[in-house]
């Protein structure tokens, strides 16, 4: 974890460190490079890692060589590193908070990860998953979740995402009084959260702002050309701009 260690601490965990590099150092530490050497290494929270040591890392994936704290010799390294994080990278970069050539160093493959309320179908088998985990720590009596239960976990906002997911099952499993979690259980364990699933006007409602917007911008605020994309008359298009409130000159260029 990039984002658990001060500096120091975090270029010895990575490239190691020579008996005597720094006070405390009383043994040779081989680093996670040298530990992974031929297989793969998994940098989580990249994003946060202080930028005097992304120039260290960077310099590692070009050369494929490590120097561990207080060495004057490199050590060749084969190592494949996979890196995730929760910042948005492009915007760190522009606030020159994350190096733009590590970036591109680390972006061969991007694999976007939804956050799991824009997943709803993958929450019903991990809440099953993390009942079974749940009961067998805490309380064997519990066998089940009902479907009902799971319905009111699909329609959950989830901030925390799976952590948060499994930090409620483990709750109300802990707590069941029944062989089967009820959604009464999950309501009360969620009584504070908003529900992320919209009736269907209101999900209507906010495609045809967002479609009604992404035309004006295509079209920078030309009406006509907007609504001939819509497939509408220059008065129904109006109509639909003032039901939604948005206004054509604020996508003029």
């Amino acid at each position: 974890n990039c984002g658990a260690l001060p500096e120091q601490l975090l270029e010895s965990e990575l490239f190691g460190h020579t008996k005597g590099a720094f006070t405390g150092a009383v043994n040779k530490h081989e680093g996670l490079f040298q530990a992974a050497n031929g297989g793969t290494l998994f940098l989580d929270e990249i994003g946060d890692m202080p930028t005097s040591l992304q120039v260290k890392l960077l310099r590692v994936l070009q050369e494929r060589q490590i120097r561990p704290v207080g060495s004057t010799e490199s050590i060749p390294v084969d190592v494949r590193v996979i890196s995730a994080t929760h910042r948005d990278l492009e915007q760190a970069m522009q606030e020159s908070s994350f190096r733009e050539d590590l970036f591109y160093r680390l972006n061969v493959v991007n694999l976007h990860l939804p956050p799991l309320k824009e997943r709803p179908e993958d929450i019903p088998p991990l809440a099953r998953y993390f009942v079974e985990q749940a009961a067998l720590r805490h309380n064997p009596r519990v066998k089940s979740i009902s479907s009902a239960a799971l319905q009111v976990l699909a329609q959950a906002s989830w901030p925390g995402n799976v952590r948060q997911l499994e930090n409620v099952i483990e709750k109300v499993t802990a707590l069941s009084t029944t062989p089967v979690i009820s959604d009464s259980a999950i309501h009360r364990a969620l009584a504070n959260q908003e529900q992320v699933i919209a009736n269907f006007n209101d999900a209507r409602a906010e495609f045809e702002k967002r479609y009604l917007g992404k035309v004006l911008q295509i079209t920078e605020g030309n009406v006509t050309q907007a609504a001939k994309i819509a497939g509408r008359n220059r008065t129904d298009f109006y109509k639909l701009l003032k039901k939604h409130g948005l206004e054509a000159a604020d996508y003029k260029t």
